[in-house]
């Protein structure tokens, strides 16, 4: 868990880059047929840019579903602790009696031992697994959400390129005027809302039944 915001600004990464690689792939093939990029590329292009950081730290639906990977993780590592803890009291207890027991009794405890200290490895691989697949399938979520509502958000408002803005990215500086932060976390956070709500159900067909 972790990795998990580093994971996840990268996949933010991907999203808002979107824009730029469609538009521009598409103006490359134009410039291979004409041989002109001047025809081909608008002087007007709109940029504008978002603060990776704000958008993750303020999105409901990533706060929500971030809490809840974080409870599984906390509840099934919990889990394994119980189990490495009981498998080590059997063996404790293995060791405190091994001088009473008959050479085949020793020698049957410890095959015992060996086979439950092989699934708990393999339980503990399951695990891993596990949560590494839930990871996924969030990133996927998100990757999906944001490529949608910007994509949207773009043909909107004439936007050809939406940059990442935070320390590790390639943008030094963005004015103000760019900065379209704090409009795409409203607007995720609005259909995030609206999906909450579910359907709208028809209250004069419910009072009827």
């Amino acid at each position: 868990m972790k990795n998990l915001p580093l994971i996840l600004s990268s996949v933010l990464l991907i999203a808002v880059g979107i824009l730029y690689y469609l538009h521009f792939s598409g103006n490359k093939a134009h410039d291979s047929s004409t041989g002109s990029s001047a025809s081909t590329v608008p002087s007007d292009i709109k940029i504008a840019y978002i603060n990776s950081d704000s958008v993750l730290k303020h999105y409901e639906y990533l706060e929500v579903n971030r809490k809840t990977l974080e409870e599984k993780t906390q509840k099934l590592e919990q889990e394994f602790r119980n189990r490495a803890q009981g498998l080590q009291n059997e063996i404790g207890n293995y060791q405190r009696n091994v001088n009473n027991l008959t050479l085949s009794q020793a020698k049957a405890l410890e095959e015992d031992l060996g086979k439950k200290q092989q699934n708990l490895q393999l339980y503990q691989q399951s695990l891993s697994q596990q949560l590494q697949e839930e990871e996924g399938k969030l990133n996927k979520e998100l990757y999906d959400r944001i490529t949608n509502f910007l994509k949207k958000y773009g043909a909107e408002n004439g936007l050809q390129l939406v940059l990442k803005y935070d320390p590790t990215s390639d943008v030094l500086y963005g004015g103000e005027a760019l900065n379209i932060t704090n409009d795409v976390v409203k607007g995720l956070n609005e259909l995030y809302k609206e999906e909450k709500k579910g359907p709208k159900t028809d209250s004069v067909a419910t009072k009827s039944k």
